[in-house]
């Protein structure tokens, strides 16, 4: 079955730098783009940022763009988030999403930015 593991949140001071990463499985990796999408609480989920299948064209929220990278790597099976100059307004838990046909979800990481 279809599965996205994601890892490397945690608490940073603002300022600071995280990358995330996504292990997918399940699914033809290389075919479908990807996403990184982040909810913080008491809002809604918002799209962060997006790769397409083959990593040649990526699209960013204005909030991230300039501070945060998407990248992936086909042969691993894996899609990242380089987000550095972190705010403390990034808090969030961050979900990585597969554009498969249903669409499928990770179980989310926490990211916390305070000093």
């Amino acid at each position: 079955q279809v599965q996205l593991v994601e890892s490397g949140g945690g608490l940073v001071q603002p300022g600071g730098s995280l990358r995330l990463s996504c292990a997918a499985s399940g699914f033809t990796f290389s075919m479908y783009a990807m996403s990184w999408y982040r909810q913080a609480p008491g809002k809604e989920r918002e799209l962060v940022a997006t790769i397409t299948f083959t990593g040649g064209r990526t699209n960013y929220a204005d909030s991230v763009k300039g501070r945060f990278t998407i990248s992936r790597d086909n042969a691993k099976n894996m899609v990242y988030l380089q987000m550095n100059s972190l705010k403390p307004e990034d808090t969030a838990v961050y979900y990585c999403y597969a554009a498969i046909p249903r669409g499928s979800w990770g179980q989310g990481t926490q990211v916390t930015v305070s000093s």
